[in-house]
């Protein structure tokens, strides 16, 4: 399920400036569940941070051509869907819309979503 699917509201968190976050790279939030901010192809993508297949990060994983791939087991994710793209992983990861305003990043994330006390984003 994507959040423009989805029914929650959404809020809008700052992630970084837009100048923090290189191209095939990951800024990760300290959030329940942990959603991180991935740059590929000069375009943002904010997903679950979690792999679905095992509990492992998805921003420590090799990101390339708008894929992520868990460092893990390989599983391979599209940023722009979620969708898995190779075994072992069947489920998708859920996506969360990104935006660039005044130089920062900001990831929208439905209010059940949590931000740890003083949470700082920082790159993964």
């Amino acid at each position: 399920m994507t959040a423009e699917t989805s029914s929650e509201n959404t809020r809008w968190v700052r992630v970084c400036a837009v100048g923090d976050l290189g191209d095939d790279d990951a800024v990760r939030l300290d959030s329940s569940p942990p959603v991180s901010v991935f740059k590929s192809n000069g375009e943002y993508f904010g997903v679950d941070d979690t792999c679905t297949h095992e509990t492992y990060s998805l921003a420590d994983g090799w990101i390339e051509d708008c894929v992520v791939e868990c460092p893990l087991h390989m599983a391979k994710f599209c940023l722009r869907t979620g969708r898995p793209l190779s075994p072992p992983a069947t489920t998708a990861v859920r996506t969360h819309p990104v935006r660039t305003e005044s130089g920062d990043i900001h990831v929208g994330l439905p209010d059940s979503y949590e931000l740890k006390e003083g949470a700082r984003c920082g790159t993964a």
